[in-house]
């Protein structure tokens, strides 16, 4: 009788398998996806706002923004946590779309500038706070602009750039470099077999070439983060094969370990920082601090324009007939409120990093891995703050989820806990004193779990 585990290894890696033997209804369901896509995010442009009579089943303008925002993006960070990235390889409608203007383009070398490493932290900033300032989330227009000229760039990069790759994809994403990280957290990964590998060919068969979409070197990738699971390789040399590993392992012992300053810096200043201040910054009383501190200046100024003035829907909302105007004040505090959080964010957790590499060892190298212990509490933040959306648009369409503010205030705490006990696996393999260990857990358990009481507090009316 094979035992448990070795029956769900086998399960796993059958999984894997059936990727492979189903391109063809994968790429069907890529483009089931993509037609659903644009639909929803173009027809809604030309429908008129949505009123307080109307509910996401009766208007297509409320369906849309329910499924962007109420499903689409909390989701996707969740099941990215719990399954890895599979939404990258087999759903999302702007990776089958550059790749599949790559198989037809240019198929030019990929430029140097490209391939800089800080792209996706860049976009990620830049496209949070566009989206903010344009309220992407309650207006089609914005949503519009924003994914669709997005989704028309990868195309355009795909279609120069690679052959049949993903170039977008592995370089400029805007949430390429969030996915990553979350994807480190997931108990699933292609796990690659560096002694089967090494075997003659005599040995593992026929070798048919693998096409790796998102340009990774898998005969040594370690680590998932940057592997999109689409399971093309699965099987491959018999050395691939989707399998279980320990959530977090990564972190410790894998990518985490060659971790750089841009993750460090998405990790800190941005999701713990910059990413919870733009979730809220409309119930922020901290908001409504800068902005009458601001418009006292610009009266006593007698600047008088940025107080009234108005600019177009595609650089600040925009709304008259929605009651729904931001002024160029307006802007220039949420603007504030951002940088003043990523500001906060970075002095307390980067305070608690250095000391710990004090105490570690003065290696430079370790605050970078340390900050990879903060992924789950980051990921757990990202993911309770989007379903903010959620609650709104149900609560505006009459469904209350009880419980609900009570529930996603323990999933952070309890990622906070996770990352605390990740952190002291991580500082165990920097020293073998118990003293110093338990040491460097303390300093980074109170930033963490003080953020994550914070979190806690806000849900909680």
């Amino acid at each position: 009788m094979i035992p448990t585990r070795a029956r769900t290894d086998t399960l796993v890696a059958g999984v894997g398998d059936l990727l492979v033997r189903h391109k063809a209804f994968i790429r069907r369901l890529q483009w089931t996806t993509i037609v659903l896509y644009v639909a929803l995010l173009v027809l809604p442009v030309f429908l008129p706002l949505p009123t307080s009579r109307d509910f996401m089943w009766n208007n297509l303008t409320r369906f849309a923004q329910f499924v962007f925002w109420g499903i689409w993006w909390p989701f996707v960070i969740l099941g990215t946590a719990l399954i890895g990235r599979f939404w990258c390889g087999l759903l999302c409608p702007e990776g089958a779309l550059s790749e599949f203007a790559s198989e037809r383009g240019a198929g030019r070398a990929i430029p140097s500038w490209m391939k800089w490493s800080g792209w996706p932290v860049v976009s990620f900033i830049s496209t949070t706070i566009y989206g903010q300032l344009t309220s992407i989330y309650q207006y089609p227009k914005p949503a519009a602009l924003l994914l669709g000229g997005s989704t028309l760039v990868a195309m355009v990069v795909g279609a120069r750039y690679g052959k049949a790759k993903r170039v977008w994809c592995r370089f400029l994403c805007p949430v390429s470099g969030v996915f990553g990280l979350v994807s480190k957290i997931a108990p699933l990964h292609f796990k690659v077999e560096s002694e089967v590998w090494r075997r003659p060919a005599t040995q593992v068969g026929a070798i048919s070439a693998v096409n790796c979409a998102p340009l990774i070197p898998i005969k040594t990738m370690q680590g998932g983060s940057a592997c999109h699971m689409c399971g093309r390789c699965s099987g491959h040399r018999g050395a691939i094969r989707l399998a279980w590993r320990r959530p977090a392992s990564d972190i410790v012992y894998g990518s985490g370990r060659a971790a750089t300053r841009f993750e460090t810096f998405l990790i800190v200043p941005v999701l713990l920082g910059l990413v919870p201040a733009a979730l809220h910054w409309s119930s922020s009383s901290l908001f409504l601090f800068i902005r009458q501190w601001l418009a006292e200046l610009c009266v006593s100024a007698h600047w008088i324009w940025p107080l009234s003035g108005r600019l177009p829907w595609w650089v600040l909302t925009n709304y008259p007939s929605a009651s729904d105007v931001m002024t160029v004040i307006d802007g220039l505090s949420l603007l504030v409120l951002i940088a003043m959080s990523g500001v906060l964010a970075s002095f307390i957790f980067i305070v608690a990093l250095v000391a710990c590499s004090l105490v570690l060892g003065r290696r430079s190298r370790v605050i970078h891995h340390l900050a990879q212990a903060l992924i789950p509490v980051a990921a757990a933040s990202l993911f309770c703050g989007l379903l903010s959306l959620t609650i709104t648009q149900l609560h505006s369409d009459g469904i209350d989820l009880p419980f609900i503010d009570r529930g996603r205030g323990i999933i952070v705490l309890l990622a906070g806990a996770w990352s605390v006990a990740i952190a002291s696996r991580i500082a165990a393999l920097y020293t073998a004193s118990l003293r110093r260990r338990a040491l460097a857990t303390t300093l980074m358990a109170i930033p963490t779990i003080a953020f994550s009481w914070g979190w806690l507090v806000v849900f909680l009316p």
